[in-house]
């Protein structure tokens, strides 16, 4: 039987969690129909969480963490895909609940793994990973709501995080006038070569502010929660869609009905985790179609898998730039 590598994260007596780099063999491995041989992760913000303790992300121990992960099938039943198929996995309690992409080798379900589009390499795959394909989801959500080019303005918040980079591409690329909001002035320029018409700074938003304001914005794309998405919805325009996807501020939403009774706000809310088969093929089709990938090269970093330990910390503090993919060795 043949081993291979990967990080697990483990909980000791005292509910103290280590992290290490050790070595498996097949029986280790959870149930699952595909084995997947694993070539490439990324660090998300949840990844970061649990990497670092800072939430209770991680709901089965020991776990291999990492909600992302690219590959080629190395064993297959008869139904879904075939021995040396690239397949890309997103979500889908990967590193909460079943062992994760921080792993040389990882056994899944059939039905949670996607074909790898033929418009990406693995590494721009996990340069998309869960942040790039949520943003998607968020694009896709705002369509479906009725928000078209031409409607006016777009916010995204955390622009020059993960999400938010990749949300911005995506709304210039489809046409849309887009307003990055950030708390790093200093990315300017990489916003607005993203496609960002404007940039303004976070502390606009962050505050406590009042249950409605003036109309700013058609629509947005809000990854970080609380006060922020409060004064997001309070500045949409009449009609206009917020899609929400994260909670970098924090879980709460203090805020009133005003833009929902007043002004007939959409709040859509958006997961990633437990979105169904049909929708994530459409997701990732279109971000094949529509996500430039001189855009995707200019937002990414690329680092051994084993550095991910000390990204995990630089993210949530807000200093990491776009995403990261982490090559497995």
């Amino acid at each position: 039987m043949s081993t291979f590598s990967a990080f697990l994260l483990s909980r000791d007596d005292e509910d103290q969690q280590h992290l290490e780099w050790t070595e498996l063999d097949d029986d280790d491995l959870m149930e699952g129909d595909v084995t997947v041989d694993v070539s490439h992760s990324t660090v998300n913000f949840k990844d970061a969480l649990a990497l670092t303790g800072s939430s209770p992300v991680v709901r089965r121990w020991p776990m291999v963490p990492g909600i992302d992960l690219v590959g080629t099938v190395r064993a297959a039943g008869d139904d879904g895909p075939a021995v040396g198929d690239p397949v890309v996995l997103n979500g889908w309690g990967l590193g909460e609940t079943h062992w994760g992409g921080y792993s040389q080798r990882a056994r899944v379900q059939s039905g949670w793994l996607v074909p790898l589009p033929a418009a990406f390499t693995p590494a721009q795959a996990m340069a998309i990973g869960t942040a790039g394909y949520t943003a998607m989801l968020c694009v896709l959500a705002l369509e479906r709501h009725g928000v078209r080019a031409g409607d006016g303005p777009v916010l995204v918040t955390g622009a020059a995080g993960g999400v938010g980079s990749v949300a911005v591409s995506l709304l210039a690329a489809t046409g849309h006038e887009v307003v990055a909001s950030t708390g790093r002035p200093e990315e300017g320029d990489y916003l607005r070569g993203l496609g960002a018409s404007d940039v303004i700074d976070r502390a606009e938003l962050s505050e406590p502010g009042r249950p409605l304001g003036k109309e700013r914005w058609a629509a947005a794309v809000d990854s970080v929660g609380s006060h922020t998405l409060a004064n997001v919805l309070a500045g949409t325009r009449y009609g206009g869609t917020v899609a929400a996807c994260g909670l970098a501020q924090g879980m709460d939403l203090p805020a009133s009905v005003a833009p929902f009774i007043l002004r007939g706000v959409t709040l859509a809310g958006v997961d990633s985790v437990m979105a169904p088969r049909e929708l994530r093929l459409e997701a990732w089709e279109r971000l094949a179609s529509d996500l430039d990938v001189d855009h995707l090269e200019a937002m990414t970093s690329t680092h051994p898998l084993g550095d991910a330990p000390d990204l995990a910390p630089r993210l949530l503090a807000g200093k990491v730039r776009g995403r990261i993919v982490l090559e497995v060795p």
